[in-house]
């Protein structure tokens, strides 16, 4: 019984939440930022139970709609995502710089990718984050210029989900 009062509350929760806007749109487009840094963790003790992460050089390149951007070094990768050029890997004299009481690990180099798609909105610009799969199916869909239907996150913070129509 316990079990089915909480679903109604929680079922109540949800509905109550801002948000689930549904907007058709003919007129969009999705990016894909991907990142390239060179990051460096730096420990007290050896178990590095307690570390700190210092970022370096960053290099960034914006993919529009799954076409290959100016300055794209490698790719499509297996996500049909384009990199660009490498930063400069920092040096030890760079490490040392902002090395504390700490010992600094070896540079690691991370990827990271921040997806967005913007459309009309009430006849505004509108640009939100979304994931990865919400990208590649508005890439696909503006291949074909197909109209597309956004279902918005809570709060119409994020795009969740697009179908093409």
């Amino acid at each position: 019984m316990k079990a089915v009062v909480y679903s109604l509350i929680n079922l109540a929760v949800v509905l109550s939440l801002p948000g689930c806007t549904t907007i058709s749109t003919n007129q969009y487009d999705a990016t894909a930022l991907t990142r390239y840094t060179w990051q460096v963790e730096y420990s007290t003790d050896p178990t590095k139970t307690r570390s700190r992460y210092e970022a370096f050089a960053t290099s960034e390149l914006l993919n529009r709609n799954g076409e290959k951007p100016a300055g794209a070094v490698t790719g499509p990768d297996d996500r049909g995502l384009w990199w660009g050029a490498l930063p400069p890997r920092p040096t030890v004299d760079d490490i040392e710089q902002r090395q504390q009481l700490d010992k600094p690990d070896t540079p690691q180099l991370i990827k990271s990718v921040t997806f967005q798609i913007s459309f009309l909105q009430n006849g505004q610009p509108t640009t939100l984050p979304t994931n990865y799969d919400v990208y590649r199916t508005v890439v696909k869909a503006k291949r074909s210029n197909a109209p597309l239907e956004l279902t918005l996150g809570v709060g119409d913070r994020s795009v969740e989900k697009a179908e093409p129509k």
